[in-house]
């Protein structure tokens, strides 16, 4: 069998993550400041409707806005390279400042939520695979397809109507409340809600994927040869079939987080919950460039990282796609 070499196979998908990174930034750099809107309002508020004409032109000069677009990208990506986004026109601070402030709530809301969220869709996995066309497969089945039908924004004001306003059991918005900002029990309760819109909204997806597998892992030949020889259902299911998955799932898992991710930035808006995706929004809205251009690098970044590594596990699993791939690569060089 043709080997593949792993620097050159390494060395192509980081050339790809690089390629891409780069055109993500020159797209996103551009069509930020393209987009209607003035950002002087950002860095100077209400005053900006007192200004002079010629007093916005010296604010847009002094924050490098009267520039060609091109020559703002080339001075934006000098100083990245040296370690400087600029600062946000809104905050006043440094972009990476601002970021790190929130980006802490933003890992926690989406951390857990996507710990939780793969430990309860493998428990379903493998309960719908047992109880294959029974009723507790059926009823979860068509439950799970309701709710994962459900948009994410309008669980959320159900939710919050719910528990926050008729019940008053939790809290509507933020990550903690006033003075509370180190209370883990107070944490908590403003995570409950948030947390439950990530979980549930990801939940069943992933959970019937999971499931197929497995259902795919007991039809297979090797399970017939099993049962011949004596094991059990429940020695097959667990130690066979649900090891047989495992790549599949970690696959999974990786070409899921562009997914939560963006579920996570749409639940932060509603719930008014101080990550990274309400600054996104707030970026957006407000036309702050710099803290815009490095959110949506990070968020770049994450999901080209995912897509790619999604990749590579597939590739490694699925000894066809390496063999292909070789084929190709020496049908070129020999052509």
């Amino acid at each position: 069998m043709i080997q593949k070499n792993p620097f050159l196979y390494y060395g192509k998908k980081l050339l790809s993550f690089c390629l891409s990174v780069f055109v993500l930034s020159v797209l996103v750099f551009y069509i930020a400041r393209l987009a209607p809107g003035d950002p002087l309002m950002s860095y100077y508020g209400e005053r900006v409707e007192k200004m002079s004409v010629a007093e916005k032109e010296w604010a847009r000069d002094k924050l490098g806005l009267n520039d060609p677009i091109y020559v703002q990208y080339v001075r934006w990506l000098q100083n990245a390279f040296r370690g400087d986004f600029g600062i946000s026109f809104k905050y006043k601070q440094n972009v990476l400042t601002v970021i790190g402030a929130r980006i802490g709530n933003t890992l926690l809301l989406g951390g857990t939520g996507f710990v939780l969220m793969f430990v309860l869709a493998l428990g379903l996995g493998i309960l719908c695979a047992w109880f294959e066309d029974r009723w507790p497969d059926r009823v979860i089945c068509r439950l799970g397809t309701v709710i994962s039908c459900i948009p994410e924004f309008w669980l959320s004001l159900m939710l919050i109507m719910v528990f926050a306003v008729m019940l008053r059991w939790l809290p509507s918005s933020g990550a903690y409340s006033i003075g509370k900002a180190h209370d883990v029990g107070d944490r908590i309760r403003h995570l409950i809600l948030p947390l439950s819109i990530v979980v549930i909204n990801h939940l069943w997806y992933y959970a019937y994927m999971i499931r197929n597998k497995l259902l795919e892992e007991v039809r297979a030949d090797y399970v017939l040869l099993a049962r011949s020889k004596g094991l059990n259902k429940r020695q097959i299911l667990f130690r066979h079939c649900l090891r047989g998955i495992l790549p599949s799932y970690f696959s999974i898992m990786a070409i899921s987080v562009p997914h939560v991710l963006g579920g996570t930035y749409i639940i932060e808006t509603v719930f008014s919950y101080p990550g990274i995706g309400t600054l996104s929004y707030e970026s957006a809205r407000f036309h702050d460039y710099n803290l815009l251009m490095i959110l949506c690098m990070i968020s770049g970044v994450v999901v080209i990282f995912c897509n790619i590594l999604s990749q590579i596990i597939n590739e490694q699993i699925d000894p066809r796609i390496k063999a292909q791939e070789v084929v190709e690569t020496t049908e070129v060089k020999r052509a």
